[in-house]
Protein backbone atom coordinates (compact mmCIF):
# COMPACT_ATOMS: atom_id res chain seq x y z
CA UNK A 1 0.00 0.00 0.00
CA UNK A 2 1.31 3.41 -0.94
CA UNK A 3 1.95 5.92 1.85
CA UNK A 4 0.67 9.48 1.75
CA UNK A 5 2.87 11.57 4.03
CA UNK A 6 1.43 14.52 5.91
CA UNK A 7 3.20 16.61 8.52
CA UNK A 8 1.34 18.14 11.40
CA UNK A 9 2.40 20.63 14.08
CA UNK A 10 1.09 19.28 17.35
CA UNK A 11 1.76 20.39 20.89
CA UNK A 12 3.08 17.99 23.52
CA UNK A 13 0.43 16.04 25.43
CA UNK A 14 -1.19 18.25 28.04
CA UNK A 15 -4.38 18.39 30.03
CA UNK A 16 -5.51 21.60 28.42
CA UNK A 17 -8.98 23.04 28.37
CA UNK A 18 -8.96 23.15 24.60
CA UNK A 19 -12.07 21.56 23.15
CA UNK A 20 -11.95 21.41 19.42
CA UNK A 21 -13.57 19.25 16.81
CA UNK A 22 -13.51 18.67 13.15
CA UNK A 23 -16.55 17.87 11.11
CA UNK A 24 -17.93 18.16 7.62
CA UNK A 25 -19.56 21.56 7.41
CA UNK A 26 -23.24 22.39 7.17
CA UNK A 27 -24.41 18.78 7.48
CA UNK A 28 -26.45 20.15 10.38
CA UNK A 29 -27.90 23.57 11.10
CA UNK A 30 -25.63 25.81 13.14
CA UNK A 31 -26.10 25.37 16.86
CA UNK A 32 -26.12 28.02 19.54
CA UNK A 33 -24.20 25.67 21.80
CA UNK A 34 -20.43 25.63 21.95
CA UNK A 35 -17.58 24.02 23.82
CA UNK A 36 -16.12 25.46 26.99
CA UNK A 37 -13.24 26.80 24.94
CA UNK A 38 -15.46 28.79 22.62
CA UNK A 39 -14.90 32.51 22.43
CA UNK A 40 -17.81 34.79 23.26
CA UNK A 41 -16.24 37.70 21.40
CA UNK A 42 -17.28 38.60 17.87
CA UNK A 43 -15.07 40.50 15.44
CA UNK A 44 -17.23 42.90 13.48
CA UNK A 45 -16.09 42.80 9.87
CA UNK A 46 -17.44 42.34 6.37
CA UNK A 47 -14.30 40.90 4.80
CA UNK A 48 -13.94 37.16 4.37
CA UNK A 49 -10.16 37.13 4.36
CA UNK A 50 -7.42 38.27 6.70
CA UNK A 51 -3.82 39.32 6.32
CA UNK A 52 -1.13 38.75 8.92
CA UNK A 53 0.60 41.54 10.82
CA UNK A 54 4.37 41.95 11.05
CA UNK A 55 4.40 40.18 14.43
CA UNK A 56 2.77 36.97 13.19
CA UNK A 57 4.98 33.90 13.30
CA UNK A 58 4.45 30.27 12.52
CA UNK A 59 3.57 28.07 15.48
CA UNK A 60 6.64 26.54 17.18
CA UNK A 61 7.87 23.43 15.40
CA UNK A 62 5.77 24.05 12.31
CA UNK A 63 7.95 24.62 9.23
CA UNK A 64 5.88 25.98 6.35
CA UNK A 65 7.08 26.25 2.77
CA UNK A 66 6.23 29.43 0.86
CA UNK A 67 3.37 29.31 -1.59
CA UNK A 68 -0.41 29.46 -1.94
CA UNK A 69 -2.35 26.42 -0.76
CA UNK A 70 -5.96 25.77 -1.75
CA UNK A 71 -8.80 23.55 -0.58
CA UNK A 72 -12.26 23.30 -2.10
CA UNK A 73 -15.36 21.34 -1.34
CA UNK A 74 -16.77 19.60 -4.38
CA UNK A 75 -20.45 19.64 -3.45
CA UNK A 76 -22.91 22.38 -2.50
CA UNK A 77 -24.83 22.08 0.78
CA UNK A 78 -27.71 24.44 1.47
CA UNK A 79 -26.61 26.30 -1.65
CA UNK A 80 -23.00 26.83 -0.59
CA UNK A 81 -19.62 25.11 -0.55
CA UNK A 82 -16.32 25.95 1.14
CA UNK A 83 -13.41 27.50 -0.71
CA UNK A 84 -10.29 28.11 1.34
CA UNK A 85 -6.82 29.35 0.48
CA UNK A 86 -3.81 30.08 2.64
CA UNK A 87 -0.75 32.05 1.61
CA UNK A 88 2.66 31.44 3.19
CA UNK A 89 5.58 33.84 2.88
CA UNK A 90 8.92 33.57 4.67
CA UNK A 91 7.56 30.58 6.56
CA UNK A 92 4.57 32.50 7.95
CA UNK A 93 0.87 32.37 7.16
CA UNK A 94 0.27 35.85 5.76
CA UNK A 95 -3.25 35.44 4.35
CA UNK A 96 -6.25 33.24 5.17
CA UNK A 97 -9.17 33.27 2.74
CA UNK A 98 -11.89 30.93 4.04
CA UNK A 99 -15.35 31.45 2.60
CA UNK A 100 -18.61 29.78 1.61
CA UNK A 101 -19.74 30.51 -1.95
CA UNK A 102 -22.78 29.69 -4.05
CA UNK A 103 -22.85 28.52 -7.68
CA UNK A 104 -22.45 32.12 -8.83
CA UNK A 105 -19.34 32.48 -6.69
CA UNK A 106 -20.99 34.91 -4.29
CA UNK A 107 -20.04 34.76 -0.62
CA UNK A 108 -22.44 33.72 2.11
CA UNK A 109 -21.32 36.92 3.84
CA UNK A 110 -23.24 38.86 1.16
CA UNK A 111 -26.48 36.87 1.58
CA UNK A 112 -28.60 39.25 3.67
CA UNK A 113 -31.48 36.80 4.14
CA UNK A 114 -29.19 33.97 5.22
CA UNK A 115 -27.34 36.23 7.65
CA UNK A 116 -30.58 37.51 9.19
CA UNK A 117 -32.09 34.03 9.54
CA UNK A 118 -28.98 32.63 11.19
CA UNK A 119 -28.60 35.64 13.44
CA UNK A 120 -32.20 35.24 14.61
CA UNK A 121 -31.82 31.51 15.17
CA UNK A 122 -28.27 31.16 16.54
CA UNK A 123 -27.24 34.66 17.54
CA UNK A 124 -24.41 34.57 15.00
CA UNK A 125 -24.10 35.12 11.24
CA UNK A 126 -21.56 34.34 8.49
CA UNK A 127 -20.67 38.02 8.15
CA UNK A 128 -19.44 37.80 11.75
CA UNK A 129 -17.92 34.35 12.17
CA UNK A 130 -16.18 33.97 8.79
CA UNK A 131 -13.87 36.97 9.30
CA UNK A 132 -13.35 35.94 12.92
CA UNK A 133 -12.16 32.45 11.96
CA UNK A 134 -9.75 33.84 9.37
CA UNK A 135 -8.35 36.37 11.85
CA UNK A 136 -7.88 33.80 14.62
CA UNK A 137 -6.07 31.44 12.27
CA UNK A 138 -3.64 34.18 11.29
CA UNK A 139 -3.05 35.22 14.87
CA UNK A 140 -2.45 31.66 16.09
CA UNK A 141 -0.56 30.51 12.95
CA UNK A 142 -2.08 27.07 13.55
CA UNK A 143 -5.47 25.37 13.42
CA UNK A 144 -5.12 24.43 17.09
CA UNK A 145 -5.38 28.08 18.07
CA UNK A 146 -8.78 28.69 16.45
CA UNK A 147 -11.67 28.71 18.93
CA UNK A 148 -15.16 27.41 18.29
CA UNK A 149 -17.46 30.39 17.65
CA UNK A 150 -20.67 30.34 19.67
CA UNK A 151 -23.59 29.85 17.31
CA UNK A 152 -21.37 28.58 14.47
CA UNK A 153 -20.16 25.31 15.95
CA UNK A 154 -20.26 23.18 12.81
CA UNK A 155 -18.63 25.82 10.62
CA UNK A 156 -15.93 26.27 13.27
CA UNK A 157 -15.21 22.55 13.29
CA UNK A 158 -15.06 22.54 9.50
CA UNK A 159 -12.67 25.47 9.50
CA UNK A 160 -10.34 23.80 12.01
CA UNK A 161 -10.21 20.60 9.97
CA UNK A 162 -9.58 22.32 6.65
CA UNK A 163 -7.06 24.76 8.11
CA UNK A 164 -5.12 21.81 9.49
CA UNK A 165 -5.09 20.12 6.09
CA UNK A 166 -3.74 23.31 4.50
CA UNK A 167 -1.03 23.55 7.15
CA UNK A 168 -0.07 19.95 6.41
CA UNK A 169 0.10 20.73 2.70
CA UNK A 170 2.31 23.75 3.41
CA UNK A 171 4.66 21.67 5.55
CA UNK A 172 4.99 19.25 2.66
CA UNK A 173 5.17 22.06 0.08
CA UNK A 174 2.31 20.46 -1.84
CA UNK A 175 0.41 23.19 -3.72
CA UNK A 176 -2.05 20.84 -5.43
CA UNK A 177 -5.63 21.85 -4.62
CA UNK A 178 -7.15 19.65 -1.92
CA UNK A 179 -10.59 18.49 -3.07
CA UNK A 180 -13.08 17.43 -0.42
CA UNK A 181 -15.91 15.20 -1.67
CA UNK A 182 -18.13 16.42 1.15
CA UNK A 183 -21.29 14.48 1.79
CA UNK A 184 -20.25 11.57 -0.41
CA UNK A 185 -21.10 8.06 0.69
CA UNK A 186 -18.21 6.39 2.49
CA UNK A 187 -16.48 3.80 0.33
CA UNK A 188 -15.97 0.35 1.82
CA UNK A 189 -12.47 -0.42 3.01
CA UNK A 190 -9.99 0.12 5.82
CA UNK A 191 -8.57 3.61 6.26
CA UNK A 192 -5.47 4.14 8.36
CA UNK A 193 -3.60 7.04 9.94
CA UNK A 194 -0.39 6.83 11.94
CA UNK A 195 1.77 9.36 13.74
CA UNK A 196 5.44 9.03 12.89
CA UNK A 197 6.98 10.29 16.14
CA UNK A 198 6.65 9.20 19.75
CA UNK A 199 5.57 11.71 22.38
CA UNK A 200 5.93 10.64 26.00
CA UNK A 201 6.83 7.20 24.58
CA UNK A 202 3.59 6.85 22.58
CA UNK A 203 2.23 7.67 19.15
CA UNK A 204 -1.27 7.50 17.67
CA UNK A 205 -2.35 4.68 15.38
CA UNK A 206 -5.90 4.93 14.09
CA UNK A 207 -7.98 3.03 11.58
CA UNK A 208 -11.64 2.83 10.63
CA UNK A 209 -13.38 -0.01 8.84
CA UNK A 210 -16.21 0.91 6.48
CA UNK A 211 -18.77 -1.64 5.30
CA UNK A 212 -21.91 -0.92 3.30
CA UNK A 213 -21.15 2.78 3.60
CA UNK A 214 -21.02 2.79 7.42
CA UNK A 215 -18.17 2.84 9.91
CA UNK A 216 -18.42 -0.56 11.56
CA UNK A 217 -15.25 -0.35 13.65
CA UNK A 218 -13.02 2.42 14.99
CA UNK A 219 -9.57 1.48 16.24
CA UNK A 220 -7.91 4.54 17.75
CA UNK A 221 -5.01 3.83 20.09
CA UNK A 222 -1.70 5.09 21.45
CA UNK A 223 1.15 2.59 21.18
CA UNK A 224 4.79 2.48 22.29
CA UNK A 225 7.79 1.26 20.29
CA UNK A 226 6.97 -2.34 21.20
CA UNK A 227 3.47 -1.85 19.77
CA UNK A 228 1.87 -2.07 23.21
CA UNK A 229 -1.26 -0.03 23.87
CA UNK A 230 -1.33 2.75 26.44
CA UNK A 231 -4.50 1.07 27.69
CA UNK A 232 -2.31 -1.79 28.95
CA UNK A 233 0.12 0.45 30.86
CA UNK A 234 -1.15 0.07 34.43
CA UNK A 235 1.25 2.63 35.92
CA UNK A 236 0.39 5.26 33.30
CA UNK A 237 -3.33 4.67 33.74
CA UNK A 238 -3.09 5.03 37.51
CA UNK A 239 -1.06 8.24 37.16
CA UNK A 240 -3.49 9.83 34.73
CA UNK A 241 -6.51 8.71 36.74
CA UNK A 242 -5.01 10.37 39.80
CA UNK A 243 -4.04 13.56 37.96
CA UNK A 244 -6.93 14.07 35.53
CA UNK A 245 -9.71 11.85 36.85
CA UNK A 246 -9.74 9.64 33.78
CA UNK A 247 -7.38 7.11 32.22
CA UNK A 248 -6.66 5.91 28.66
CA UNK A 249 -8.24 2.59 29.60
CA UNK A 250 -11.48 4.53 30.01
CA UNK A 251 -11.48 7.26 27.36
CA UNK A 252 -9.93 5.40 24.41
CA UNK A 253 -12.73 2.79 24.21
CA UNK A 254 -15.29 5.57 24.75
CA UNK A 255 -13.95 7.53 21.78
CA UNK A 256 -14.04 4.49 19.51
CA UNK A 257 -17.54 3.44 20.54
CA UNK A 258 -18.89 6.99 20.26
CA UNK A 259 -17.52 7.49 16.74
CA UNK A 260 -19.22 4.36 15.42
CA UNK A 261 -22.48 5.35 17.13
CA UNK A 262 -22.44 8.97 15.95
CA UNK A 263 -21.52 8.14 12.37
CA UNK A 264 -24.47 5.73 12.21
CA UNK A 265 -26.72 8.80 12.41
CA UNK A 266 -27.70 10.45 9.15
CA UNK A 267 -26.02 13.74 10.05
CA UNK A 268 -23.41 12.36 12.45
CA UNK A 269 -19.93 13.86 12.53
CA UNK A 270 -16.77 13.23 14.59
CA UNK A 271 -17.40 16.57 16.31
CA UNK A 272 -20.50 14.99 17.88
CA UNK A 273 -18.29 12.68 19.93
CA UNK A 274 -18.56 14.00 23.48
CA UNK A 275 -15.51 15.33 25.24
CA UNK A 276 -14.31 13.20 28.14
CA UNK A 277 -13.41 15.42 31.09
CA UNK A 278 -9.68 15.18 31.75
CA UNK A 279 -8.88 14.02 28.20
CA UNK A 280 -9.71 17.13 26.18
CA UNK A 281 -6.39 17.22 24.31
CA UNK A 282 -6.74 13.56 23.32
CA UNK A 283 -10.31 14.30 22.26
CA UNK A 284 -9.14 17.09 19.97
CA UNK A 285 -6.54 14.79 18.38
CA UNK A 286 -9.08 12.00 18.00
CA UNK A 287 -11.66 14.20 16.28
CA UNK A 288 -9.10 15.84 13.99
CA UNK A 289 -7.71 12.50 12.84
CA UNK A 290 -11.18 10.93 12.56
CA UNK A 291 -12.22 13.70 10.20
CA UNK A 292 -9.20 13.10 7.98
CA UNK A 293 -10.01 9.40 7.84
CA UNK A 294 -13.60 10.18 6.90
CA UNK A 295 -12.40 12.54 4.16
CA UNK A 296 -10.27 9.65 2.87
CA UNK A 297 -13.24 7.26 3.02
CA UNK A 298 -15.41 9.74 1.08
CA UNK A 299 -12.84 9.58 -1.72
CA UNK A 300 -12.07 5.87 -1.32
CA UNK A 301 -8.38 6.64 -0.72
CA UNK A 302 -6.94 3.79 1.35
CA UNK A 303 -3.35 5.09 1.31
CA UNK A 304 -2.03 5.29 4.86
CA UNK A 305 -1.92 8.85 6.18
CA UNK A 306 1.45 9.35 7.90
CA UNK A 307 1.49 12.30 10.29
CA UNK A 308 4.96 13.66 10.95
CA UNK A 309 3.84 15.09 14.26
CA UNK A 310 5.94 17.69 16.03
CA UNK A 311 7.28 16.55 19.38
CA UNK A 312 8.59 19.21 21.75
CA UNK A 313 12.03 18.36 23.11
Amino acid sequence: MKTRKFMVGMTVFAFSALVLGACSPDNNEESGASSSAASSEVVESTTTSSTATESSAAAPGVVLQDGTYNLEEKNYNNGYRVVFSMEVKDGKIVASNYDNVNEEGKSKVEDADYNKNMQDKAGMSPEEYIPKLNEEFLAAQSADGVDVVTGATHSSHSFQNYAQQLVQAAQAGDTATIEIDNGAELKDGTYTLEEKNYSNDYRVVFSIDVKDGKIVESKYDNVNEAGESKVENKEYNEMMKSKAGVSPAEFIPKFNEALVAQMANEDGTPGDVEVVSGATHSHHTFVLYAEQLINAAEKGDTATIEVDNFVEQ
